[in-house]
């Protein structure tokens, strides 16, 4: 959560109660593979990763959020 935090500059905070049980489904079908790593310090932590089918999901979801966006933009721009 602290990692997508950073990479907004604050803007997008997600709270592990959202965040979870999304990772979990993404999981569960296939979207993201996880692992457990090991820090330096011993302590362990999950990481996860886009399979093929979840970079798909990705461009598509991409897509739709660029189609939502430009016409909130014109709207926008319109008012």
């Amino acid at each position: 959560m602290i990692a997508i935090k950073e990479v907004c500059d604050g803007v997008l905070c997600v709270d592990g109660g959202s965040l979870y049980p999304v990772l979990h489904r993404m999981e569960k079908t296939g979207l993201i593979r996880a692992k457990w790593i090991a820090e330096g310090s011993g302590r362990r932590m999950r990481i996860y990763d886009l399979t093929a089918r979840g970079r798909k999901q990705l461009g598509r979801e991409e897509a739709r959020w660029t189609t939502v966006a430009d016409a909130v933009q014109r709207v926008l721009k319109f008012a």
